[in-house]
């Protein structure tokens, strides 16, 4: 693994990550929030999946194991990837304005976005940081890289659908309307994605 790795990724994600801190701050009040409980079960999957990819070794072996041989290419191309993950998400972000939350949450006077990125996918800032985990995990090139996307995917589904069944309960036939138009989370795949 270059050295580059643990500059060059960290970077990016810690810049994220201050830019998510900050932007929190103007959210509006919140109306309803789902439990600790429910919000651990994404949360400590995502940081499993984390894990996976930053940690210098992780227990079992053949999880260290390449899965791909070692190629420059492999880490500019994750680099590339993450940050562009990472610059959907952002925007995603901004275009949501006081709407957002880190847990599901319908915010006071909450509004239907479906302009930006929303107009792309419904869920933009997931498949932001899905593409961004899978760049970081394209660079680190092991199995438990692939285990990690495997995670994320699943902790972020599960998210996902919490949040659909309450934009439906709050926008109704609005949000099934923008459902029945737009894929949760890849691009021009409606249909087959949404059926996971």
């Amino acid at each position: 693994m270059p050295a580059a790795f643990f500059l060059v990724f960290p970077a990016l994600w810690l810049a994220w990550l201050l830019y998510w801190g900050v932007a929190a701050l103007g959210a509006k009040r919140t109306e309803r929030r789902e439990s600790a409980g429910s919000r651990l079960l994404h949360a400590l999957p995502l940081m499993l999946a984390a894990y996976l990819i930053w940690a210098d070794r992780v227990p079992g072996r053949w999880l260290n194991e390449r899965l791909l041989a070692w190629r420059p290419w492999q880490f500019w191309i994750g680099a590339l990837l993450t940050a562009l993950g990472l610059g959907f998400a952002v925007w995603a972000r901004v275009q949501l304005g006081r709407n957002w939350s880190a847990t599901v949450t319908i915010k006071q006077d909450h509004e239907l976005v479906t302009s930006g990125p929303y107009a792309i996918v419904r869920h933009p800032i997931y498949t932001g940081l899905l593409v961004a985990f899978a760049g970081s995990a394209l660079a680190r090139g092991e199995w438990r890289s692939a285990a990690a996307i495997v995670i994320a995917w699943a902790a972020i589904w599960r998210k996902l659908k919490l949040e659909e069944r309450w934009m439906v309960e709050r926008f109704g036939e609005r949000y099934r309307a923008y459902r029945e138009r737009l894929p949760a989370l890849v691009p021009f795949a409606k249909g087959w994605a949404d059926r996971c």
